[in-house]
């Protein structure tokens, strides 16, 4: 394979249960991945959610809480778990991780942006893998569920400013349908778009699950934002993240979204 920039988004109804509490056979399985294909001269970047996730299932909690104050502490307790964890599993494949929290005007300021682009350079020419979040515990806009805060629209603004090839996120259905597949039981997937456009917009329904802020509609917005900076955009089923050897293979076992020239 030739060498590729590539951003992975995983989201955290991927790493979690439904109880909140994390899929650990899920997590290693990606690490392994990720790993694998880093070994084979691949460049990849991990955009990972969770940190509210996971800070709800270390606390207990069902229930994403509505206060922005809880939620931002969630934040802050769910990180230290979700980095120890990528830390120790990455670790066990012999890479070394690095975590970068940003904020929304870390990459809205030029000079700050730049400051961000060199450092990805940095830690990838170091054989680094970066593991990138947006900062909940002071960034509000994300969790106040505004779709440019969302780790989706995250996941394409890292692929722009790192240059990525593509851009593959990892979600718990198989790609998009032309209806809710979960009402919908003659739902039919989308295989390829070459443009983004209303009509695909309204074919996305769905809010997400309880433990994250994000649903087809924000995967469509980063979709539309990368592809038109030139990255091409996979939403693939991430139940088995051995379906990101398919992507890599060239294969389309989810939605690909084709970049515009």
């Amino acid at each position: 394979m030739s060498r590729t920039r590539t951003v992975v988004k995983v989201g955290t109804s991927t790493l979690t249960y439904e109880n909140g509490k994390i899929n650990y056979r899920r997590i290693e399985a990606l690490c392994k991945v990720i790993s694998d294909l880093h070994n084979s001269g691949e460049d990849i970047l991990l955009v990972s959610s969770g940190a509210i996730g996971v800070g709800m299932g270390k606390t207990g909690l069902s229930r994403r809480p509505e206060e922005n104050k809880k939620k931002q502490a969630l934040a802050a307790i769910g990180q230290c778990e979700l980095m120890f964890m990528y830390d120790k599993l990455f670790g066990e494949y012999n890479h070394n991780v690095a975590q970068i929290l940003l904020t929304a005007d870390a990459v809205e300021t030029e000079r700050k942006r730049i400051n961000v682009e060199n450092t990805i350079d940095a830690l990838l020419e170091m054989d680094i893998i970066p593991i990138i979040n947006e900062n909940d515990t002071v960034a509000i806009d994300e969790l106040e569920g505004n779709k440019i805060g969302d780790n989706d629209m995250l996941s394409a603004i890292v692929a722009r400013i790192s240059g990525a090839d593509r851009l593959i996120i990892l979600t718990d259905i198989d790609g998009l349908f032309d209806s809710n597949p979960q009402t919908n039981p003659e739902a039919r997937k989308i295989d390829r778009v070459e443009v983004i456009n209303r009509a695909i917009f309204n074919m996305a329904e769905g809010t997400g699950s309880n433990r994250g802020t994000g649903g087809m509609v924000t995967k469509l917005y980063a979709a539309d934002y990368a592809t038109k900076r030139g990255t091409e955009v996979h939403i693939v089923n991430g139940n088995d993240p051995r379906v990101l050897y398919e992507v890599f293979e060239g294969k389309f076992p989810g939605t690909v979204f084709v970049r515009q020239e």
